[in-house]
């Protein structure tokens, strides 16, 4: 559907899927609140009609352009803020959400018809301008929005209004996939501000943000002014708990209705729904401080991972060997988990260590409170095999805040060698937004890049069809043999407790966004 040409989409009253969302869910209608609460835990305690939803982690932010964050997106796309596209993950096919048709006038240049009708929360009406001024925003302000640095990169484009219904959109290279871009940008009013980030967004979404007790809870009620069909819950409460097990619990106990983020030891029982994600775990290589600036050493880390035993007895999912899963453009299936080989490890290390490599410093492995289940224990057992390895490394458990100033550039000045425990989904379904991030030397989240990878990278962006899908996976097979930035462990399975008092059917977008409109009562 993205392409030279018309691209037109049968008008529907609503968006598909009900309006669902990247990074996750399921819910149900709140009953009455049980006497007591589970570990000691303030119960979520909402009347009926309110939808109870338990995370691991609570929202580091609500701006609409940090949106492609795992934590911030699953509560706010497609809930309280909308894009122009949405790309349905069941299909991969780009349809309409706040824009009914799009079309490419040139190599650099598109037209988008926009949906009439549609309100903001504040009530100002939803035009080309405010969508002219998103795109602005989010790509071209000194917000440091993550979805600039992680959809468009260096890309340089330009919105303009023509007409209430109609937006030009220019960009100053050749893209192909501009639609599929947007459908990350988060549409906003011209109220908000363009210079700082808001706590409070407002959107054109289903619900509203109505109370957000940084801490606490956070609460959404139903917009009733909302263009499309009403969902189902009048609210949403939104609380937090770290332990998968206490999450698992509130839905067992009847204190909540929805838990995401569990594993399979956490005791949700027959309410427990598995689901294969986009999410793919990795370790991000700083290879730019020893030892981590020797190959052979980010070769021997990959031997000393022990994949198989981590998708056995730590978290679900299967061993990858690259970022991006099946089904997204620039997969490449020729690329196999790096084999479990000790003995190897061993081997590139000591070689390393004769040539003077300073294997004796101390690499700190950064990892992230509640970034999937049991992470803490995953990061213990690659300790394990660095250790064994002949590598010094020591943990440092973050929570998502401190452990985002690691993540995202720029870096904290002044530390030595590290690994990041990370994870990334390409919901997107494209490697475009995977190899630019991740792999560009100036990458949002790239700690390395090579001339020689960038060189690939621009030339995928600019393809299309079946020589993109190739001029990627060239791409990401280079960095496997040549660049090694990483270590990817395993593409992830997710899990979740579902309430019998609510239909949901998870999908590989879940959990990137949680769209409650997607939840029907079952009672």
């Amino acid at each position: 559907m993205i392409g030279p040409g018309p691209v037109r989409i049968r008008s529907h009253t609503r968006p598909r899927r009900r309006r669902t969302a990247g990074v996750l869910a399921s819910a149900l209608v709140l009953l009455a609140a049980p006497a007591c609460s589970v570990a000691g835990a303030d119960p979520i305690g909402e009347g009926p009609g309110t939808l109870r939803v338990v995370l691991p982690e609570e929202p580091p932010t609500l701006e609409p352009c940090d949106a492609s964050l795992t934590a911030t997106g699953r509560v706010t796309r497609s809930n309280i803020t909308e894009a122009l596209t949405e790309r349905d993950p069941s299909t991969g096919r780009l349809e309409q959400a706040l824009a009914t048709e799009w079309k490419r006038d040139s190599p650099t240049s598109w037209t988008f018809t926009l949906r009439e009708g549609v309100r903001f929360h504040d009530g100002s009406a939803f035009t080309a301008e405010a969508a002219a001024f998103s795109i602005e925003r989010a790509t071209e302000s000194d917000l440091n929005c993550n979805v600039d640095g992680y959809i468009f990169t260096d890309s340089k484009v330009t919105a303009t209004p023509a007409g209430d219904t109609t937006l030009k959109v220019t960009t100053a290279e050749p893209d192909p996939i501009l639609p599929l871009r947007l459908s990350f940008v988060e549409i906003v009013p011209t109220s908000t501000d363009p210079d700082a980030r808001v706590r409070k967004p407002i959107g054109t979404g289903p619900y509203r943000l109505d109370e957000w007790s940084q801490g606490r809870f956070l609460r959404l009620k139903r917009f009733s002014g909302y263009w499309g069909e009403a969902p189902d819950f009048a609210a949403a409460k939104y609380v937090w708990r770290a332990e998968g097990s206490v999450r698992a619990a509130m839905v067992t106990n009847d204190e909540a209705d929805v838990a995401i983020g569990l594993a399979p030891e956490d005791g949700a029982g027959d309410r427990a729904v598995e689901f294969t994600t986009n999410e793919v775990s990795y370790l991000r290589m700083d290879a730019t401080k020893a030892p981590l600036d020797d190959i052979r050493i980010r070769r021997a880390v990959n031997y000393a991972i022990d994949r198989e035993g981590l998708v056995t007895a730590v978290f679900s999912g299967r061993p990858s060997g690259q970022l991006v899963s099946k089904g997204v453009t620039g997969h490449n299936p020729r690329i196999k988990p790096w084999a479990y080989d000790p003995e190897r490890a061993k081997a590139l290390v000591a070689e390393a260590r004769a040539d003077g490599v300073p294997t004796g410093t101390t690499i700190t492995l950064i990892g992230r409170n509640g970034i999937y289940p049991k992470a803490a224990e995953a990061m213990e057992v690659v300790q394990d095999g660095l250790i064994k390895a002949g590598l010094k490394v020591e943990i440092k458990m973050l929570d998502v805040n401190a452990w985002l100033e690691y993540l995202l550039r720029p870096f904290p000045k002044g530390i030595g060698p590290t690994l990041l425990q990370a994870q990334h989904g390409n919901q997107a379904g494209d490697a475009a937004f995977t190899m630019g991030q991740i792999y560009g030397s100036k990458g949002a989240q790239s700690s390395y890049g090579t001339p020689e990878l960038d060189a690939l990278t621009t030339r995928a962006q600019l393809a299309s069809g079946d020589q993109r899908q190739k001029a990627f996976a060239d791409a990401f097979a280079h960095q496997n043999d040549e660049v090694v930035r990483d270590a990817v462990m395993a593409n992830m399975t997710g899990i979740l407790a579902l309430s019998s008092h609510v239909r949901y059917r998870p999908d590989s977008a879940t959990n990137d966004e949680m769209r409650l409109s997607d939840m029907r009562r079952a009672d």
